[in-house]
């Protein structure tokens, strides 16, 4: 059983190892990488239940994972929980954006939404948070295409949970996956 701060550990670890580690062969060889670089024993089978390979309910000891926060420069890892809470990297906050919220729009805006290199879709607002793709220029949206949001947050991908697209849904979708939006505007002004 993993906490989100062994999943961050685990994550860690594999950063600074420099490889990720999913098989038989990766767990091995990390086992004794950590003993050349630490001084200190963790069997590969160890290293297995912690990183999901085998299944395990079972806590990891806490001097396992004492020994993989030491791996990546921390005391202990107790030491490690600290400097998570006090990261900014890891840490909830607010911030400034340019956005448009659904909640801004009546029934029958049109929307233009844009993204690097060249993609550009206008979109009618039906209402509910629900969107339909009217034209879209060098862009996987079709128009037709129908998708559910809440919010278009400029300079931040715009994550889709799925496009229904001829009454099928698709996976999930992202438009802007490297730099976010870079144009959000209301183009009839029906906001």
């Amino acid at each position: 059983m993993n906490t989100p701060e062994i999943e961050e550990l685990k994550l860690l670890v594999e950063r600074k190892y420099g490889r990720v580690l999913g098989t038989t062969t990766d767990f091995e060889e990390f086992s004794l990488h950590v003993c050349r670089q630490c001084g200190m024993r963790l069997s590969a089978s160890t290293l297995k239940r912690i990183w999901g390979y085998v299944g395990d309910s079972h806590m990891p000891r806490r001097c396992t994972l004492d020994i993989l926060a030491r791996y990546i420069g921390h005391g202990d890892y107790n030491e490690f929980k600290c400097w998570l809470k006090t990261s900014t990297r890891y840490n909830s906050s607010f911030f400034a954006a340019s956005q448009l919220t659904s909640s801004e729009l009546a029934p029958g805006a049109s929307v233009e939404i844009g993204w690097s290199p060249n993609r550009l879709v206008r979109l009618g607002y039906l209402g509910d948070s629900l969107y339909e793709v009217v034209c879209s220029a060098n862009s996987k949206l079709q128009p037709g295409d129908r998708f559910v949001t809440g919010c278009f947050i400029k300079e931040q991908p715009l994550y889709l949970p799925f496009i229904e697209r001829g009454g099928i849904r698709t996976t999930p979708f992202v438009a802007g996956r490297n730099g976010g939006l870079t144009i959000i505007k209301v183009t009839d002004g029906k906001a």
